[in-house]
């Protein structure tokens, strides 16, 4: 979870048996899905959404992703927007970023964090995932020297990598991004290119010792996720 609480949501993966499993079944399993928690939580908001149930809390929300086993490895998730089941695998997803969060002595995942942040604060329009993969391959090939470079430089990786197909990392087929287009897409793009230009400022005026007008310039990326001057 990225604070604040309100604001934050929890993935629930859930595999079920291979009975409630319908070739075009997308949208009905998760239908089934939603009513199956409405039995069990009366209170909260439960809507659908592309690839998973949402159950609003009155704190945070949690995704449940309905799954079935799938031949040869890995997992089959609906896609009721495309229409078609994804092959994924979250297993593989946490092996692959824990090895990677190593070979960054343990920074890749605040800086996904601070993008996160960033994300959240404008428009939340790169699904998390997705917004992950893409800082993970931005920073593949290089070092984080320090959280300010860091993030001017995946700012910088993103504008571009949105443009372009995002496969899955754990190998299977498919573009982790293919919802955001048009735009939504064009949008997504300005944010980036207005949020790099704010880190680059940011990064020379702490190098001029102007720091306080740095801090603005990290507040206008992150918003009240970076804390005020003084």
């Amino acid at each position: 979870m990225i604070s604040p609480l309100r604001e934050a949501d929890v993935d629930v993966f859930v595999v079920l048996a291979s009975e409630y499993f319908e070739q075009e079944g997308y949208t009905s399993l998760l239908d089934k899905v939603k009513r199956a928690l409405k039995k069990t939580y009366k209170t909260p908001e439960i809507s659908r959404n592309g690839h998973a149930v949402t159950i609003t809390f009155s704190d945070f929300k949690v995704d449940v992703v309905a799954a079935f086993n799938r031949k040869g490895g890995g997992f089959l998730i609906p896609d009721s927007v495309g229409k078609k089941w994804i092959s994924t695998d979250p297993k593989k997803h946490v092996d692959l970023w824990s090895v990677s969060n190593k070979a960054h002595n343990g920074d890749l995942v605040p800086l996904i964090k601070m993008i996160k942040g960033w994300n959240k604060t404008h428009s939340a329009s790169l699904r998390s995932f997705y917004l992950e993969c893409m800082v993970r391959d931005a920073l593949a090939n290089v070092t984080i020297s320090n959280f300010p470079s860091g993030v001017r430089f995946s700012l910088d990786k993103l504008k571009t990598k949105v443009t372009f197909k995002v496969p899955d990392p754990s190998g299977y087929d498919g573009d982790v991004g293919a919802y955001l287009v048009g735009t939504e897409l064009a949008d997504t793009v300005r944010r980036l290119e207005k949020a790099h230009g704010y880190a680059l400022e940011a990064e020379r005026l702490e190098k001029a010792g102007k720091t306080e007008q740095a801090f603005d310039h990290w507040q206008a990326v992150f918003s009240d996720y970076f804390p005020t001057y003084g």
